[in-house]
């Protein structure tokens, strides 16, 4: 996707596993540590795009939208209908299909797909992508 393709404030969006919580009952803290380890690495890979740039030369008013990575709002603890990684996996795939640069977080070392955070973009050019994901609450 191209740098900057319409004007507008720069928006990054950050996914995160709902199920993690929930289900599998990971400390909220450790859920907010995979958020800041997926914007910290995006932003750190893209460093030199003028959207990451820009975005960085104002730090005290960034934008961001976290969500939760689940396409299901009650989740059952042993339900086969929690995904949410395969949620995750699939935002990754479609981002991908998108030519939107992301971060996919791996937590290592069990290789599990936690997070997933894009580079800074005007909202307008990616909030599609997003409408089915709900604020983390």
């Amino acid at each position: 996707m191209a740098a900057k393709q319409s004007a507008g404030v720069l928006v990054q969006y950050v996914a995160v596993r709902g199920d993690l919580w929930r289900v599998q009952k990971w400390p909220i803290g450790a859920l907010i540590a995979q958020g800041c380890h997926a914007t910290t690495a995006v932003l750190h890979t893209f460093v030199d795009d003028p959207n990451v740039r820009e975005y960085l030369a104002d730090v005290d008013h960034m934008h961001k939208v976290v969500l939760e990575a689940s396409t299901f709002i009650t989740c059952v603890v042993g339900s086969d209908e929690v995904n949410d990684e395969a949620d995750l996996l699939a935002l990754a795939s479609s981002l991908r299909g998108g030519e939107v640069d992301h971060k996919l977080w791996m937590e290592q070392p069990e290789n599990i797909p936690t997070c997933l955070a894009t580079k800074p973009y005007p909202k307008s050019c990616v909030q599609d992508y997003f409408k089915k994901f709900k604020l983390f609450k």
